[in-house]
């Protein structure tokens, strides 16, 4: 396991889901957390339960980011949110917003966060993407775009920062259980006219090689790993569990 005794660690979306799970496994590897959520009740509900602190933020509210100033050792970018539809219906608006919370608000947080990483020569920067940050699917434009950029942009902070010893990754999971992926569930239900039961086993799982859904505390083992030192030489990467998803 990655002893953290010592770092900070800045987690968003972290009220819930998979950021909840990776707030709580860097805390309990000895890490100090700051529990980054739009719902404020949710984020100090977790932080303190893990000793944390609670960062109650709107990240579709850009602006406010463009002069942050991060002292964290380990960035994780997790926040996101989901629609689904068919491109011609898909409401502009809601496109950009996407692109703003999953590609902008990373970006500057990456941004505010090296400038500390690289003084004291150590950065962790990872981003929750997804396999669809590697694959496509039909009615998820967004998402799928916003994901892809994400991946080229970990790359170039990869490519930045290795002379300063500070790694990006992604971390690239299927279909987790989540109250996005189930909110996800009931929406393609709608699309397809199925039930959510099926929308499980044809949809989501149908390419899956382990048929269940990831739980959030697998992503949050691996995320532990690559914020501790022992991950040194993975960086630049896209670390796939899909249960064999896109293996086929």
């Amino acid at each position: 396991m990655a002893d953290l005794t010592g770092r900070t660690a800045l987690v968003t979306g972290a009220g819930s889901g998979i950021g909840a799970a990776c707030a709580r496994a860097l805390a309990a590897q000895g890490a100090k957390v700051t529990v980054a959520d739009l719902d404020g009740d949710r984020a100090r509900d977790v932080a303190t339960s893990i000793g944390g602190e609670a960062w109650e933020v709107d990240l579709l509210d850009v602006t406010p980011l463009e002069s942050l100033d991060l002292s964290v050792d380990i960035l994780v970018n997790n926040a996101g949110i989901q629609t689904v539809s068919p491109i011609e219906q898909f409401p502009p608006e809601r496109f950009r917003a996407m692109i703003r919370l999953m590609l902008e608000a990373p970006f500057l947080l990456v941004r505010a966060a090296l400038p500390h990483m690289y003084a004291q020569r150590f950065g962790r920067v990872i981003n929750i993407s997804s396999v669809h940050g590697l694959r496509a699917s039909p009615f998820k434009v967004a998402y799928v775009a916003a994901k892809h950029a994400l991946e080229g942009m970990s790359k170039v902070v990869a490519a930045e920062g290795g002379s300063h010893n500070v790694t990006s990754n992604c971390v690239n999971p299927g279909y987790v259980r989540t109250p996005l992926v189930e909110g996800q569930i009931a929406d393609q239900a709608a699309v397809h006219k199925i039930s959510a039961d099926e929308v499980l086993q044809t949809v989501l799982l149908e390419r899956s090689a382990i048929k269940r859904l990831i739980e959030p505390d697998d992503v949050a083992e691996l995320v532990t790993w690559l914020a501790s030192d022992g991950a040194g030489m993975a960086t630049g990467s896209s670390w796939v569990m899909d249960g064999g998803w896109s293996a086929q």
